[in-house]
């Protein structure tokens, strides 16, 4: 197993500070959250790229439904360059209650989805950093007309460094048969649980669920990965817990301390390591 490390808050230089901590104390990962309107992601994680060798880094997550899927695989691909191919991007719907709708985006849960796998398709294609032709319902690209932009670099620079792409992560809303096959187009399983309400649990699924996901994903070689928070100043508790699931299938545990509103608590966590020997 993983591990990574998600800063609840914190400006650029915060994130690249702590990244580099959690470089030190033996982190795998360090992963921020991508806004609807506040410290940009991107510049963020560029910033941490900087002072860091080989932690990787990523969102968790980018609502990628709302967001330009030219303008995000540009930001991804330039920061895969830069950081020597260190870029994993986690995907969504996004939650509405963060923005969407005093923004005006986009709430419809199925046109949200839509966009979601129109934008998958795209990022593949971008990241090659060739010419192609895309039709799809909500996007639409000509770019093989355009060769002689791609010649004099107009066009086409931004190609990632990590290939055939750079590792996407994407929700699974369990036990939604079109969501769980959306994260068989990907490289990691961000496991969700549906409620007898219909709606996603707004908790971490159990062992036993994650279990039950794998199971149900006949052919599914990538990453499961969970959240949640162990004990820093209980190195043995902190194994069990992450060990749990483990051995339920997880190969990612990801600290995850959204309601720490102190970064002196945020960077002690950091400093204290993983839930690993």
């Amino acid at each position: 197993m993983k591990y990574g490390f998600v800063l609840p808050r914190g400006d650029a230089r915060t994130a690249a500070d702590f990244a580099a901590e959690a470089e030190v104390a033996g982190w795998d990962g360090f992963f921020v959250w991508e806004p609807v309107w506040g410290v940009d992601a991107w510049v963020a994680l560029t910033a941490a790229a900087m002072i860091t060798s080989h932690i990787r880094l990523g969102t968790m997550l980018s609502p990628l439904s709302r967001l330009n899927p030219w303008k995000l695989a540009s930001e991804t691909a330039t920061l895969d360059q830069l950081s020597g191919g260190r870029v994993i991007l986690s995907v969504g719907l996004g939650a509405t209650d963060c923005g969407f709708e005093e923004f005006g985006e986009i709430t419809d849960r199925r046109l949200r989805a839509e966009r979601l796998d129109e934008a998958l398709d795209l990022l593949n294609l971008l990241w090659k950093g060739l010419p192609f032709t895309y039709e799809g319902k909500h996007y639409q690209v000509h770019l093989e007309q355009a060769q002689e932009k791609f010649k004099a670099g107009v066009l086409g620079a931004a190609a990632a460094l990590q290939q055939p792409r750079i590792p996407i992560w994407a929700v699974g809303a369990w036990p939604s048969k079109k969501s769980m096959a959306r994260v068989k187009r990907c490289d990691g399983l961000l496991p969700a649980v549906i409620g007898e309400d219909g709606k996603v649990a707004m908790r971490p699924a159990t062992p036993e669920e994650i279990a039950a996901m794998k199971a149900s994903m006949e052919g599914f070689n990538g990453d499961i990965v969970v959240e949640g928070e162990t004990p820093g100043d209980d190195l043995e508790a902190a194994i069990v817990k992450a060990q749990a699931y483990a051995r339920a299938g997880a190969t990612w545990w990801l600290e995850s301390r959204w309601d720490e509103p102190d970064p002196d608590r945020v960077l002690t966590r950091i400093r204290q390591g993983p839930p690993c020997k």
